[in-house]
């Protein structure tokens, strides 16, 4: 059996192996290493696959983030209301350009933030909503419209796991997460269901106006060269990037497919265990399984992990502190605030590998290894 990664990325680059190594080729001869053709050429490229009208590409997904908050105008204490249970980077942002996090509760089954608790939470503050795509998983992106129209706030999306999922709406219009709102963001590390070779992200909109201010923030706040209109910030994808993203945004929909096949392998191979909660995924959504997440019910998830580990199985732990309780908002945010369903997840849920070169021997072992501990 091939050795068990979370992610294999050596043996999915060995796949496009050719086409990559051309493309990257034609680059170091063109020489034109920064805002090359490619760049361009994948914007478009991705503006088509999501169905949104301008694609800005970015050096990260934290930076995207960021630009989307300068673009909008958010300033100094004004409220943004946004998932604890993420990676620190949604709320890092928010605390970075001094504005205040307001942390909120999940929806236990999707892992997602929960409408309901978003529109207790605001106040004459709060200027923006940053939902968080989890795991793969949209949030329900037609009830956050709802409310960021009643109070007439600005929605930010975090896609940085979920690109590609499909959302159907009530009227029965599909569209692609990250763009419901204002601005979706996106991440491309290389663990992304779409990632590069490095560090890339962007940002997408169907507003004209916003698109020009996005775009100018994130080149020094350049309306034209050297004549700078504002504070903005240096984000760029490579080109060397681009290319690489050119490539597997080819292949990104046979990418999902291979995931959501190995999802549907565990959810098989779990089925009946009582002290296991598979990844659920509403009727409405397609789930991409950036991560897959079990949730344990009366077994030591850290003991689980050990375990796995000496079955040569990697598991990881997506999140072990919640954002709520980092050290990092200490006199920002009530950090003892009571987010119950976001307390107890953090200490049950566990990740298995998955991705799109795993194969029937693996997914068996991993499978069996778990049963073996619960049994």
């Amino acid at each position: 059996m091939v050795p068990i990664q979370m992610v294999d990325l050596k043996r999915q680059y060995s796949k496009i192996k050719p086409q990559v190594d051309a493309a990257i080729q034609e680059v170091l001869e063109s020489a034109a290493f920064i805002n090359g053709a490619p760049v361009q050429q994948f914007s478009q490229e991705l503006g088509q696959y999501l169905g949104t009208k301008h694609v800005i590409p970015c050096a990260n997904g934290t930076d995207a983030l960021q630009i989307a908050m300068m673009a909008l105008g958010l300033e100094p204490g004004d409220e943004v209301i946004t998932p604890s249970f993420t990676f620190i980077a949604t709320a890092e942002v928010i605390a970075l350009l001094r504005l205040k996090p307001v942390f909120v509760d999940i929806d236990p089954k999707t892992y997602c933030i929960d409408p309901v608790a978003i529109e207790k939470a605001i106040t004459p503050k709060t200027k923006a909503i940053v939902p968080v795509h989890l795991y793969g998983h949209s949030a329900d992106m037609e009830a956050i419209m709802e409310v960021a129209r009643k109070h007439n706030l600005y929605v930010i999306e975090d896609n940085a796991q979920a690109i590609g999922s499909d959302y159907t709406t009530k009227a029965g219009v599909t569209k692609k997460a990250g763009t419901f709102g204002h601005i979706g963001c996106t991440s491309f590390f290389p663990s992304k269901n779409l990632g590069c070779y490095g560090d890339g992200g962007a940002l997408f909109t169907d507003d004209d106006a916003l698109a020009a201010k996005i775009r100018m923030v994130a080149n020094h706040g350049q309306s034209q060269r050297y004549y700078h209109d504002e504070v903005g910030v240096n984000s760029r994808l490579d080109t060397l990037q681009a290319v690489v993203l050119r490539i597997k945004l080819q292949l990104l929909d046979q990418y999902i497919a291979a995931r959501r096949a190995a999802a549907a392998t565990y959810d098989q191979g779990f089925a009946g265990i009582p002290q296991i909660i598979t990844p659920y995924q509403a009727p409405n959504q397609v789930h991409v399984f950036h991560q897959y997440t079990l949730q344990l019910e009366g077994a030591d998830r850290n003991k689980l992990q050990a375990y796995l580990q000496e079955k040569q199985v990697p598991a990881m732990i997506y999140y072990p502190v919640p954002a709520h309780r980092q050290k990092m908002f200490a006199g920002m945010t009530d950090l003892n605030q009571h987010l119950p369903v976001t307390d107890s997840l953090t200490g049950k849920v566990i990740s298995l590998p998955i991705h799109t070169e795993m194969d029937p021997d693996q997914l068996h072992h991993i499978i069996e290894s778990v049963k073996s501990f619960l049994n």
